[in-house]
């Protein structure tokens, strides 16, 4: 199989293969979760529906940044393969 193939198929996941075995990304991650858990504990229910949607929302545009990194990163590598094969 291609790595196109491989790509399309979801066999590879670069935002898996970013955060598998990133020692600093895991160590966010868990502060973010540990303190999300502390703030939620205090918040009346208005609060917490709030901090859902504010959390849902900055989830949604991490993936769109994320996304376009993405984008962006692959479409620079393939300007610069042919800039070199010229």
């Amino acid at each position: 199989m291609t790595a196109l193939e491989n790509l399309w198929y979801g066999n590879i996941r670069p935002v898996e293969q970013f955060v598998e075995g990133n020692a600093e990304y895991m160590n966010l991650l868990r502060i973010v979760g540990n303190n999300r858990e502390k703030l939620e504990a205090t918040l009346t229910p208005e609060q917490a529906e709030l901090f859902e949607k504010y959390y849902t929302a900055t989830n949604e545009m991490n993936s769109v940044s994320e996304t376009e990194a993405f984008k962006f990163g692959f479409n620079l590598a393939v300007w610069l393969l042919t800039e070199s094969i010229q």
